[in-house]
C-alpha cells in the first residue's frame, strides 16, 4: 500500500508538472503575439488611466495620461508633465515650475527605461504563469502573472491583461511587497495615425519664459 501511495503521489507530482510546463509555454505563445503585434504597428496612441492603492498607509490616487509612440521616439503626458524624445535627447517640460529638462538617453541601453520598452517590458527578467481570464466590458481578457526573477525587486508580482482578440495589452497590475498595488488601464488604443513630420519635434519657441536645464 505504502508502495502505491509513492506511485501514486509521484505521478500526481508529474501531472502537475506537465499541467505547468504546458501553460506556462501557452503564456510564453501569447506574449510573443503580444510583443510581434507592437512590432507591427508604425506608431502608437494611448489613453490610459493609472491608480496607486495601498490600505495600510490610506493612500488612494488615480491620474490619466497619453502616449503617442513611433518606433523609439514618443510624446508623454503625464501628471501634469510633457516628456518628448525625439530619438537623440529627452526633453522634460512641467509647466508648473516653467522649467525644461534636457538630456541625453541611449535608447539601447538596456538599463533606459521608455515607453517603447515598457510595452513589452515582460521578455526578460521575469518568470510567467498562465492566470485567470476574466470578461471586462465584453471584452476577453487573459492574464499571465509575472514574477520578477530578482529577489530584491519591491514588486511581488506583475498581472498583465492581454486581449485575447486583438492581442493588444489591456492593463497592467503591479502587487509590490509592501502591499501597494498599481494598475495602468488602456482606456484607448489607436494604432497607425497620421503624425506630422514634426510630431516628435521640441520647439523651444512655444515656451519663452521657461528656464532650460541642459544636464548633458
Amino acid at each position: 500500500m505504502h508502495k502505491i501511495f509513492n506511485i501514486l503521489s509521484i505521478t500526481l507530482l508529474l501531472l502537475f508538472s506537465l499541467t505547468s510546463n504546458a501553460q506556462d509555454k501557452k503564456a510564453k505563445e501569447l506574449l510573443d503575439q503580444v510583443t510581434s503585434k507592437i512590432k507591427s504597428y508604425n506608431n502608437i496612441a494611448i489613453d490610459f488611466k493609472y491608480t496607486l492603492n495601498n490600505s495600510k498607509e490610506n493612500i488612494n490616487k488615480e491620474s490619466k495620461g497619453n502616449l503617442l509612440l513611433e518606433g523609439n521616439k514618443y510624446v508623454l503626458n503625464f501628471m501634469g508633465v510633457t516628456k518628448i524624445y525625439d530619438g537623440k535627447k529627452s526633453y522634460t517640460i512641467v509647466p508648473e515650475d516653467e522649467e525644461i529638462t534636457v538630456s541625453s538617453l541611449n535608447d539601447k541601453d538596456e538599463n533606459a527605461i521608455t515607453p517603447s520598452k515598457m510595452l513589452t517590458f515582460f521578455n526578460s527578467g521575469y518568470k510567467y504563469y498562465w492566470d485567470i481570464p476574466q470578461d471586462l466590458k465584453g471584452r476577453k481578457i487573459q492574464y499571465i502573472k509575472l514574477v520578477p526573477n530578482n529577489p530584491k525587486d519591491q514588486r511581488k508580482e506583475i498581472l498583465l491583461g492581454i486581449d485575447s482578440q486583438t492581442k493588444n495589452i489591456y492593463n497592467v497590475i503591479e502587487i509590490g511587497k509592501n502591499g501597494t498595488k498599481t494598475t495602468l488601464t488602456v482606456n484607448s488604443f489607436k494604432t497607425n495615425q497620421p503624425l506630422s513630420k514634426n510630431q516628435f519635434t521640441f520647439v523651444a519657441s512655444k515656451y519663452p519664459n521657461y528656464y532650460i536645464n541642459k544636464i548633458d
